[in-house]
């Protein structure tokens, strides 16, 4: 079946607390996903961001929406119980409830109004689905972040090799390792022993070392590879080691690199989205900062 939309959501709701009786969100949404026999999967299941389930998502877009057109109300923190104007709703034993359904109550239009509306996307299933106001502003940062990610890795693919042996260094010391940007300058890159290609430390103290492979690499790179890289580990009694690409690992080197249980593969994509994170080669242009109610500060007040 799949995970509903949030306008799905909104006459499940309304007729959950049709009986007139207070409920707690965790019990509507427990009984909500029953009702719509998701799997443990699909419960599970979190927005881009990672901060939040997607269904749950919903289900309080779902609640917001039926509060704002007077048809749910709220009372102590986190409990929600049905209107007059709701149950008269239920009355007309509707079909679906929607935003276009919510459009006939004037306080709904004039909070919808207010700002821009979810923007219509085809989902992975080939539905159409409306997308509540924060998985859309999440789908479009996702959206751009991908771009971005993709821009980074055709212009790393394109550098010299001394640029991306000081690319591989700026990201390994942002991310902590390697002690000072000059430590880390004067180990990676001039090694070149026996398949290794520099010596890095794991902390800025110096208590363990990381041996580092980094290539640009065209097309992808293979198990005998890793297994050299591994050899070359074995060489130089190390306990650890990243090989670090521009381009692909195939199967066979990450199932190797996984039985090593010492090799960490750090591919074209990955390098690139930790560019993004640790601000390599990236600047920022805008943020935008989503705020919420803190239901806390407003514990004894009836809303």
């Amino acid at each position: 079946m799949g995970i509903p939309d949030y306008q799905s959501v909104m006459l499940p709701l309304l007729k959950y607390a049709g009986d007139g009786k207070e409920h707690r969100v965790r019990d509507a949404i427990e009984q909500l996903a029953e009702e719509f026999r998701l799997s443990e999967e699909e419960k599970k299941e979190l927005l881009p961001s990672g901060q939040q389930a997607i269904f749950k998502n919903r289900v309080g877009w779902a609640r917001t929406y039926l509060k704002k057109a007077g048809l749910l109300d709220s009372g102590k923190k986190g409990y929600f119980s049905i209107t007059q104007k709701g149950l008269k709703a239920l009355k007309e034993n509707p079909a679906s409830i929607d935003v276009n359904f919510l459009k006939r109550y004037g306080e709904f239009n004039e909070f919808y109004n207010k700002g821009k509306q979810p923007e219509i996307v085809e989902s992975d299933s080939g539905k159409i689905d409306q997308l509540d106001p924060e998985e859309a502003l999440e789908l479009a940062y996702q959206k751009l972040h991908n771009e971005l990610v993709s821009e980074i890795l055709t212009t790393v693919k394109k550098c010299s090799p001394a640029f991306f042996e000081s690319l591989v260094i700026d990201i390994l010391t942002k991310m902590g390792y390697g002690g000072s940007r000059a430590d880390a300058g004067k180990a990676v890159g001039k090694s070149h022993d026996g398949g290794i290609d520099g010596i890095i430390k794991e902390d800025r103290l110096g208590l363990d070392v990381i041996y580092i492979q980094a290539k640009r690499w065209e097309g992808t790179v293979t198990r005998p590879e890793i297994q050299k890289f591994a050899g070359a580990l074995i060489g130089n009694k190390a306990k650890k080691g990243v090989f670090i690409t521009t381009s692909g690992f195939s199967k066979e080197a990450v199932d190797y690199a996984t039985f090593t249980g010492n090799i960490v593969l750090i591919d074209g994509e990955m390098l690139s989205r930790l560019m993004v994170e640790y601000d390599v080669g990236v600047s920022k242009v805008k943020s935008y900062e989503v705020k919420k109610m803190d239901m806390d500060y407003f514990e004894d007040v009836v809303i």
